[in-house]
């Protein structure tokens, strides 16, 4: 069995955050998000990572992060550029806004060649969500068999700001529809999201959501880059500056299908992200809790 690859979304700027949140320190080691993640990643199996960047951040990257993991990892580098799009297609005028989580991956095509695992470069998914998604992309599935990890809704929410999450709805263990909501806010154990910034919709803090961890069989790139073209005829016309190809899109269109299952696994981990520079304080309070606990050790792959 080819070993999976660990595919890091880390081409965001991290515009509201105010920085290059991706290589922000989060513990007085100098760890970052990213450090700790990779640090779980080796614990649970993983041994081939592909990092998604950009151009403009390659060489600061590397010297926070790369470099280091090259020494524990087989390490590729993809770059999201927005001129990767289908022959016959154009990045419309006056748009600098990535295409989203769908794009970034499929744009480590090449760096892939057999099962992978998706996550965000600045977000804290806990060791156990790791080991869970590594043992299923280690066993016996079919080819049309993904998975994706699962949070509550209350554990992902920020006091902050708003944020987006994919909400799911799970039948029989399966994923059975998943919905991109991109302005969730908080609302004290419970969150209310918006579509057009007066009207808000209540959710359920219980909510299984999808924070952008998923495990995939290599057939699913064959399905991102199948329905690219369709999906830029579809948005370019609407919204050409600002659409976005998310994952949940691609991954709901094989379900809805019957092309493809999802199986959701359920993860007690606490996520913790920073969207907002004012969510630091937070992530290091809980970071510093587990060293304390004895979950890290003062010393990760450095």
């Amino acid at each position: 069995m080819t070993e999976p690859t660990l595919v890091i979304l880390a081409a965001g700027m991290g515009s509201r955050f105010g920085g290059l949140k991706q290589i922000t320190a989060v513990d007085p080691f100098g760890h970052a998000i990213i450090d700790f993640s990779l640090y779980d990643a080796y614990r649970a199996g993983f041994r081939r990572v592909a990092f998604i960047i950009k151009h403009e951040i390659e060489e600061d990257f590397k010297a926070a992060v790369g470099r280091r993991m090259e020494k524990y990892f087989d390490v590729h580098y993809v770059y999201q550029q927005l001129d990767k799009l289908p022959e016959g297609y154009s990045v419309p005028e006056g748009r600098v806004k990535p295409w989203g989580t769908g794009h970034a991956t499929l744009c480590a095509k090449d760096a892939v060649d057999g099962p992978f695992a998706v996550i965000n470069a600045d977000d804290f998914y806990g060791p156990s969500a790791y080991a869970a998604l590594y043992a299923f992309l280690t066993g016996e599935h079919g080819e049309n068999e993904h998975a994706m990890v699962a949070y509550q809704l209350k554990n992902t929410v920020t006091e902050h700001g708003t944020v987006a999450r994919g909400i799911c709805q799970v039948e029989d263990g399966y994923l059975s529809d998943v919905v991109e909501r991109t302005k969730i806010a908080k609302r004290g154990e419970d969150a209310a999201y918006t579509e057009d910034g007066e009207t808000w919709i209540p959710l359920s803090g219980l909510s299984p959501v999808s924070m952008n961890f998923w495990g995939f069989q290599p057939s699913m790139m064959a399905e991102l880059e199948k329905r690219f073209p369709a999906w830029l005829d579809a948005n370019l016309p609407v919204n050409p500056e600002k659409c976005e190809y998310f994952l949940p899109f691609v991954t709901n269109a094989l379900i809805q299908a019957g092309e493809g299952r999802v199986r959701v696994l359920n993860c007690r981990e606490t996520w913790h992200g920073i969207t907002y520079r004012e969510d630091m304080d937070d992530v290091v309070s809980y970071i510093a809790q587990l060293r304390r606990d004895g979950v890290y050790p003062e010393k990760l792959l450095d």
